[in-house]
């Protein structure tokens, strides 16, 4: 499925002179060319004119050297190999393809190379579709779990024979630490990797869903559905981070449509689904339902999700530890070794059945050196596959925290943050006024989610390519390349401009969308103008969220899980206030003026995003040049510790001396 088999495409290059050296070296590293008496090299060099066949071309000497962490290496069937000077890592079916050659082309190795900018990710095309879908079906537990819980919460008053108000509030205390979790799991995911923080989320959450499964009381309630929020919260913003990992900013708008899709479903299909196993088979069946599902899941990940964090893996070139690896990664290496031991052992097996009486003295040399080829080339496989030192940072939750206090960050999520306690308030506010108004139960009211869900659904997948279709523009306009498969500097670039151009029309929709919603419900017209205010309410709300959730991204480079956690935290925080005001609102002014108000608040902040787009590129210059003096801080004060260190080292040393 998603199995990370990386891919090098290598393309030698025929030169007239070759090293004497070069070529004794590749025979003593070749055991099959030893044993089989042929030199394959021979077989080409002796015309130069002619190029070598793929069976001819000399293998690649192994490295005697250990391979230090960091190193890139590249893995290609069931062998690991180092990926030679000139190749580039292609995929037969991404776009942006660049192959450099070597000297052959007339150029010098190191300009050609110097000239080729670093390939953002290794993974094809098809391989960050499977990425990003696998993500996108975790990160959908977070918003059903707080929905597919509200059609039950009659029921689970009943049995705990607890007040309304009490039951709510287990759903107040789910909202505030699904804003708060991800403050600690964004920093653990940016610094310990994407896999780690995946699997403590899903282990905690399906624990915690046993748990609701069995309670016996209301406390036992209220406190594991704390723990069950802590663990299904942070899966949107690690989806989020992983899209950022393996997708350029040229070609992150048609993905990020994905991410932002269980956000637009959850709403509809999470109260149907309770609604259907409360009514059928109790209100426990829900959480039954969730450990089931999210340990289907939790396989899923485990076996297949490679290890994204570019802190870890850079572009997914680099062998991380194996505790990073998949489940499918570490049976290949397995593999791997076997296959070679059986084939060294092979090897020694025909070298004593070649042993003669007659020419004794010869193959006694012959064996010492076949003997230590396959001693180098055993050393060889053991150094490629030590095992990198693992570090694990641990996560600093003020990032987040902190992030919301940048100019850039804070204007984003903050009016994101105000588009989405809009949706809150509509949504909350549906059940109570449609069967106020229009009489309808509960089940027709889940089905009046639907209309919203279609146009955000729809939104999701055409403002991809918009936001691509935008970025190339702006790039054209700039005379710069646009290569999908490499990530550009955005420096200079007016990113902002590029995203919001496309998401601000978006935010017009909404706002005057939900000016027209409040009096359309009192004046109690036909319930058809409710739903199509609904569906282009979702084409505005979404549509302007997937473009502020690509530009959080694209200003936050290395950081991409700590700025979506701090999005997440006033999303969350700020639509649980508006969840809690709404209904005391729609009571005292009217529900037509109670979202009026909204969409003044909407018109109000706009002017912000025109100020952003305007702005941008001179709020990240200024960014870049206050951590520039922070590092440089960092380092002079890390120079004179040093220096003060030497110096009474070395009066020590003086001492001891006298």
């Amino acid at each position: 499925m998603i199995a990370h088999q990386q891919q090098a495409e290598t393309r030698p290059e025929c030169q007239e002179n070759v090293d004497s050296k070069t070529i004794n070296n590749t025979n003593a590293h070749n055991p099959q060319n030893i044993v089989h008496g042929h030199d394959e090299t021979e077989k080409w060099l002796g015309d130069p004119n002619s190029p070598p066949s793929a069976s001819a071309w000399p293998a690649e000497p192994p490295s005697e050297e250990p391979v230090p962490d960091g190193v890139a290496i590249e893995e290609k069937g069931m062998g690991i190999h180092h990926a030679p000077a000139g190749s580039v890592h292609s995929s037969g079916d991404e776009e942006g393809e660049i192959e450099t050659g070597g000297a052959a082309d007339g150029l010098p190795l190191d300009a050609v190379q110097s000239s080729v900018p670093e390939r953002y990710s290794v993974y094809s095309l098809w391989e960050k579709r499977w990425i990003v879908l696998a993500v996108s079906a975790a990160a959908f537990f977070s918003p059903v779990t707080a929905q597919i819980y509200l059609p039950a919460l009659n029921l689970i008053a009943a049995d705990f024979r607890i007040t309304a108000t009490q039951v709510n509030l287990t759903m107040t205390t789910y909202m505030i630490l699904q804003g708060v979790t991800p403050m600690f799991v964004g920093g653990l995911a940016d610094g310990a990797g994407r896999r780690p923080a995946y699997m403590v989320c899903f282990i905690v959450y399906i624990l915690a869903n046993v748990g609701l499964a069995v309670c016996k009381n209301y406390a036992s309630l209220l406190v594991v559905r704390c723990i069950q929020s802590a663990g299904s919260s942070s899966t949107i913003a690690l989806c989020q981070a992983v899209v950022a990992d393996i997708v350029t900013s040229a070609e992150r708008g048609q993905y990020i449509g994905f991410t932002v899709l269980p956000t637009v479903l959850a709403p509809t299909v999470g109260p149907i689904l309770g609604g259907v196993l409360s009514q059928y088979l109790g209100w426990r069946s829900i959480f039954w339902f969730l450990v089931i599902s999210s340990a289907v899941m939790f396989v899923v990940l485990l076996l297949f999700l490679p290890e994204t964090c570019r802190n870890i893996v850079g572009d997914g070139s680099i062998r991380p530890h194996p505790m990073y690896r998949t489940f499918w990664q570490l049976f290949q290496d397995w593999n791997q070794k076997r296959a070679q031991h059986q084939r060294h052992k092979k090897q020694r097996k025909e070298l004593e059945g070649t042993n003669t009486n007659s020419n004794k003295n010869n193959n006694e040399m012959g064996d010492s050196g076949l003997l230590h080829s396959t001693s180098l080339a055993l050393t060889a496989t053991r150094a490629s596959s030590v095992r990198p030192p693992l570090r694990v940072k641990f996560p600093n939750p003020l990032r987040s925290l902190l992030m919301l206090f940048e100019k850039q960050i804070g204007l984003l999520v903050g009016y994101n943050a105000i588009i989405f306690a809009g949706f809150y308030s509509i949504s909350v506010a549906m059940p109570s006024q449609y069967a106020l108004i229009y009489g309808y139960n509960d089940l027709v009211i889940g089905l009046m989610y639907i209309p919203m869900a279609a146009g955000s659904a729809l939104t999701a997948f055409v403002m991809g390519p918009l936001m691509n279709y935008n970025y190339r523009r702006h790039a054209r306009r700039l005379g710069l390349p646009v290569d999908k498969s490499r990530q550009a500097d955005l420096a200079d670039f007016p990113i902002e401009r590029a995203r919001l151009e496309v998401g601000i029309p978006l935010a017009v929709l909404a706002t005057v969308v939900i000016l027209c919603w409040g009096w359309v419900l009192e004046k109690r017209v036909s319930v058809a103008i409710p739903c199509v205010l609904n569906f282009f309410y979702g084409m505005g709300m979404i549509g302007f969220n997937n473009a502020t959730s690509v530009l959080l991204i694209d200003v936050s480079p290395g950081h991409a899980g700590a700025a979506v956690a701090a999005n997440n935290l006033a999303r969350c925080l700020l639509g649980a206030l508006f969840s809690a005001v709404i209904v005391p609102m729609i009571n005292k002014l009217g529900i037509g003026w109670a979202f009026v108000l909204l969409g003044l608040l909407y018109a109000a902040f706009l002017p912000l995003m025109f100020l952003l787009m305007r702005n941008g590129i001179r709020y990240r210059r200024e960014k870049k040049a206050k951590d520039d003096r922070r590092q440089q801080c960092k380092a002079e004060k890390r120079e004179a510790k040093e220096r003060e260190e030497k110096r009474v080292a070395a009066i020590v040393q003086g001492e001891n001396a006298v």
